[in-house]
């Protein structure tokens, strides 16, 4: 039973985790349609600081591709969706980008997912953004911090001098640490806009307009609309992963509604059959 059911596999943002509010409330919603569930924590997040001395990024979706591989093998499963939010939606477009079909991926689902790195970095450090900026300048630094203490041979706090935006910071130390020439360089390899014209699988791409650092260059906008296997989803209002319905009760979380539907009814259309010669 469990491996015929659809399995989610769930991706967080930045300097989130498996336990982010917006994980659960998914992860809850999914389980009740009768969905398997498996929340991802990327390297470092949720704790697990200790556990590799690598630092994590935007590019590591074969990080992604390794976790739906386990869980395949373990259980049989026969289907697997992404659903990634923000930086996690970057690295679930960018997976099956570089997967095109494969079994058992057979939907992905994103909320306002980071498809342009660059454009998004530089939106954070504008005046009106800075509050979140600064609010994920102050968790990366303290993680940089803690793997410091945790790996002194491979990581010096000392010496980097002030790091005053995300651009700063990923080419200050993302950059040098995980093996990009500089911002630049990680901005266009890790970027899933490169890749967005290879998806071939049901895709899920919701966005707002109103968000205040999700930015999409115009070629992107119209590589996502090309694409005849991607479903571009931009409503007026939403914000920043938020989408609140007036709906009272649990329809108040509009975009954890919109996803679960769009999965069952792109899920069920895809036999094991259908995808495992792909």
């Amino acid at each position: 039973m469990r491996a015929s059911r659809l399995t989610a596999v769930l991706v967080h943002g930045l300097e989130g985790s498996s336990d982010s509010r917006y994980m659960r409330g998914i992860a809850a919603r999914a389980w009740t349609m009768g969905m398997n569930v498996v929340r991802m924590n990327m390297r470092n997040c949720g704790g697990s600081d200790a556990l590799t001395p690598t630092l994590y990024h935007s590019g590591l979706s074969a990080d992604v591709g390794a976790v739906v591989e386990y869980f395949a093998r373990k259980f049989n499963l026969e289907r697997v969706a992404l659903v990634g939010y923000s930086m996690g939606g970057n690295l679930v477009l960018k997976l099956a980008g570089e997967w095109g079909c494969r079994h058992p991926l057979v939907a992905v689902a994103t909320v306002c997912p980071a498809i342009d790195l660059a454009a998004g970095a530089d939106a954070l450090h504008e005046p009106a953004n800075r509050i979140y900026e600064i609010h994920f300048l102050r968790g990366l630094m303290r993680r940089f911090r803690r793997k410091a203490e945790l790996f002194p041979a491979r990581y010096q706090v000392a010496g980097i001098g002030p790091v005053r935006s995300i651009r700063e910071f990923d080419d200050k130390i993302v950059a040098p640490h995980c093996g990009f020439r500089d911002a630049d360089d990680y901005y266009y390899r890790a970027a899933s806009a490169r890749v967005i014209d290879r998806i071939a699988i049901p895709t899920l791409v919701l966005c707002a307009q109103d968000d205040p650092f999700i930015r999409l260059f115009p070629e992107t906008r119209a590589r996502l609309l090309a694409n005849s296997h991607i479903t571009f989803v931009e409503t007026r209002h939403g914000g920043h992963c938020a989408f609140l319905s007036r709906d009272a009760g649990d329809e108040i979380h509009w975009a954890e509604a919109a996803v679960v539907r769009y999965l069952q009814a792109v899920s069920s259309e895809a036999s094991p059959t259908q995808t495992a010669g792909d």
